[in-house]
């Protein structure tokens, strides 16, 4: 964080203090969660539709925040504004300003947004110092808390950007502009809120459409939907993906026993060989969006191909292969689903299974609207195609669904209505050398049982 004074920041989101030192300063996070708040920091009272910040200021001011950003006086140091995440957006705002040499990237897209910024904060991380912090904190409310997390050396800050409605990443790009816009994929996910996959289409070019002439559209080429984004942008125009029109692309690509892909990595700076640590095929385009990212920034190709092939999983949840002490390889992508990312994941696991048995622990993909139950049932005839040998759905009626299609096609499958039902069920059922794949929305809670089967605790204890 930047060093501020209350006096700097009530000027920048236009508040007053109240039972605050002027020249007290913020150091640390600046955030809306409080079991989170940090020495220095500053705390961030949202009103929310179960729980109001406001009774949680004094806790975080113990816990060590120098002021609260509230909508009223609280009896601790304060700042108060009309509207506390209007004044959270400013604040960011302010932050970046304050370094202005700060090269910004925003990514969006339906699937892949964490890894490709995870992956690009390391690429940009061998040019210079770079804020990227793991997880995806990327709504109006999450996104300034990353802000804060910029330093004065930072050189590099990597966003991303979601949306549930259209407007939201048009939002976002007017408190932080990027320079490099990148726009990953336009799929079904949060079909629910938007009603098409056009509307869709619309929210994730908003990224686009705020960038400078000077900046760069970052566009998978491979997406008809993202592809006619070009359009949309005053700024270049750098393509990536798999076919041979795209400006960056990947040719030649192999994937290994252990799930892990290469390929010589094509560009206009030239070729170079990059053999990537991340498990899954479907990772490559992922890498050549960090690619054509860090192109913007740098013609080292060899210095990109390096990072790319040592870049390492970051955030919880997405890919993470880990050998469990009672012998099982867990793969723990349970953060989030839809079923482009359900259908590659359940890939990866018989590919990586290679002749041990493959097991899918499988919780229901929410917000698909109106196709959910056919766009399970189809991730439930994938299962089948791709030989899973067990198959676990957990939770409700969609993902039973999944597991029906599944059956039908000749999988052995079972399905229970929720995580604890399913602890049993594979504390029943899984043998040392399984290789068991966890994934659904994350409200299905699945990371939480990956997490522990990967530690090797007993399934049968709490």
């Amino acid at each position: 964080m930047l060093p501020l004074t209350l006096a700097e920041i009530a000027a920048a989101v236009g508040g007053t203090l109240h039972d605050a030192d002027p020249q007290a300063q913020v150091t640390g996070l600046c955030t809306f969660d409080s079991r989170v708040v940090e020495p220095g920091g500053l705390y961030v009272a949202l009103p929310g539709a179960r729980v109001d910040g406001h009774d949680f200021a004094v806790q975080a001011i113990e816990a060590g925040a120098v002021v609260v950003l509230a909508a009223r006086p609280l009896g601790v140091p304060a700042i108060v504004v009309e509207d506390t995440l209007a004044a959270y957006g400013r604040l960011a705002t302010a932050i970046v300003a304050r370094v202005p040499s700060l090269g910004v990237v925003g990514v969006t897209g339906s699937v892949g947004k964490t890894t490709t910024k995870d992956l690009i904060g390391q690429v940009l991380s061998s040019l210079g110092p770079t804020t990227a912090p793991p997880g995806n904190r990327n709504s109006e409310s999450g996104m300034p808390e990353n802000v804060s997390r910029v330093t004065a050396d930072s050189r590099f800050l990597v966003l991303e950007m979601g949306a549930r409605h259209v407007g939201d990443i048009a939002y976002l790009t007017s408190l932080v502009r990027p320079h490099v816009g990148v726009v990953l994929n336009v799929g079904t996910a949060h079909l629910g809120e938007f009603g098409s996959r056009e509307a869709i289409a619309k929210a994730k070019g908003e990224l686009v459409e705020a960038l400078a002439a000077d900046g760069a559209a970052v566009l998978n080429a491979d997406d008809p939907m993202v592809a006619a984004m070009a359009g949309r942008t005053a700024a270049e125009v750098v393509t990536f993906g798999l076919g041979a029109e795209a400006t960056v692309r990947a040719e030649s690509v192999e994937v290994d026993g252990t799930g892990r892909a290469s390929f010589t990595l094509r560009t206009p700076a030239g070729a170079a060989k990059v053999a990537l640590r991340l498990v899954g095929e479907h990772l490559v385009p992922n890498a050549l969006a960090a690619a054509a990212v860090a192109l913007h920034f740098t013609d080292d190709l060899a210095l990109i191909a390096q990072a790319l092939s040592t870049a390492a999983p970051v955030s919880e949840g997405r890919m993470q292969v880990v050998e469990s002490p009672a012998g099982f390889t867990v793969i723990n992508d349970a953060y989030n689903a839809g079923p482009v990312s359900m259908t590659a994941a359940l890939r990866t696991l018989t590919k990586l299974a290679a002749g041990r048995r493959a097991v899918a622990v499988l919780g229901q993909m929410n917000e698909l609207g109106e196709t959910s139950t056919a766009d399970h049932v189809g991730v439930g005839a994938v299962a089948a195609e791709v030989g899973v040998d067990w198959l676990l759905t957990v939770g409700n009626d969609d993902a039973a669904q999944l597991g029906r299609a599944a059956a039908e096609r000749g999988v052995a499958t079972r399905h229970v209505p929720d995580r604890d039902a399913a602890r049993e069920a594979l504390a029943e059922q899984l043998a040392p050398g399984d290789v068991v794949l966890f994934k659904g929305s994350n409200s299905v809670g699945l990371m939480a049982l990956a997490t522990t089967l990967a530690a090797g605790t007993d399934l049968t204890t709490d």
